[in-house]
């Protein structure tokens, strides 16, 4: 606090510790994070403020990493204007600058394997010679850094804009780049919709043909944010066979319905498990109910992708299995929703 007093608020002229701008400031270790909380019409004046900010606690000793958000309040609503035909639309959904299209990689519930196909169509989109962006927006558990084999922090020359990482012909950004791999994200909503803003609007993505956006499982802050700021080509969801599973992903679907985001299909994940030792084939988590959901919802089937040790193994080692092992059938299956995404036209 001693550190953020020295910085000066543009609006009151004193400092923004007793301005009262600086909020939900937090400490664990070496990890630092908190809030600007401005009126989002000085949002501009207010970039400069917060990089002084984030350098003068990152010069303190023993701060690792810092964080922090611009966020906006209005302190009173604007009167309503009741003349007719005056008052602008509100702002809808926009297109990423250099972003051809955005498909959001949704699941109802976690543990499904949202992440692992978002790493692999990432890399088969890639493959097939389109420029591919991957950011992960799971920000409660970042996976994409290990799966893709990104280590380090990403660079920011101006101080203002985010340079990404780059592994498998994927240009990616997670928000596990900023943390270390064990700190937990203890943050509420607001701060949750000023890095998803942060990581796309100011990540500079340059020229792409698509933007994978790996989303955190549910029907959250994060969900509703990139629906009302991006402009969405669509949504695939992925689930597994299992009713408990496919129940959570009606809810997905609907949330996607009333945000007016096309569901581009679903994906049967962990589908089938055939043993490596004698061939037996066993549905561990039932098998055909992606298919029969897809088909009374009226979206494609995509794919049914096994349950298969090496899909794991590859994740795990920083090569999804379709760079580690493009032959295989594992790696066809996640090649061949890669095609099928191709062909789908973007909605007018």
């Amino acid at each position: 606090m001693a550190a953020l007093k020295e910085i000066k608020d543009p609006a009151t002229q004193g400092d923004i510790v007793a301005s009262g701008v600086v909020r939900a400031l937090n400490v664990d270790a070496g990890a630092v994070r908190f809030v600007l909380e401005i009126d989002p019409a000085r949002a501009q004046a207010y970039e400069p403020v917060r990089a002084q900010a984030e350098a003068a606690v990152k010069a303190l000793p023993d701060v690792q990493t810092v964080s922090v958000v611009l966020t906006g309040h209005s302190a009173q609503p604007a009167p309503p204007d009741l003349k007719l035909g005056k008052k602008a639309p509100p702002k809808g959904p926009e297109k990423l600058p250099g972003v051809d299209r955005i498909i959001a990689i949704a699941s109802g519930k976690g543990g499904v394997g949202k992440s692992t196909v978002s790493a692999n169509l990432a890399c088969a989109l890639a493959a097939q010679g389109l420029r591919v962006g991957l950011l992960d927006a799971d920000v409660y558990g970042p996976s994409q850094p290990r799966m893709l084999g990104v280590s380090g922090r990403p660079a920011s020359p101006d101080g203002k804009t985010i340079l990404p990482m780059r592994n498998h012909g994927v240009t990616m950004m997670s928000l596990g780049l900023m943390t270390n791999e064990d700190q937990a994200v203890v943050w509420r909503g607001p701060m949750l919709m000023g890095a998803l803003q942060q990581m796309l609007g100011q990540v500079q993505w340059g020229a792409l043909d698509v933007l994978l956006v790996d989303l955190p499982p549910g029907t959250g802050d994060v969900q509703m944010t990139l629906a009302q700021k991006a402009q969405l080509q669509g949504a695939v969801i992925v689930s597994t066979p299992q009713d408990v599973a496919l129940i959570d992903a009606r809810k997905g679907i609907d949330m996607f319905k009333q945000l007016n985001v096309p569901i581009l299909g679903m994906i049967e994940n962990m589908s089938t498990h055939i043993c490596s030792n004698c061939g037996h084939e066993e549905h561990v988590f039932g098998h055909g109910g992606v298919a029969a959901e897809a088909a009374k919802l009226g979206v494609p089937l995509l794919a049914e992708i096994p349950l298969h040790l090496d899909i794991r193994l590859a994740a795990d080692g920083g090569a999804p299995i379709v760079v580690s092992q493009p032959d295989s059938p594992q790696a066809q299956a996640f090649q061949d929703v890669a095609r099928k995404l191709v062909s789908v036209e973007a909605p007018a």
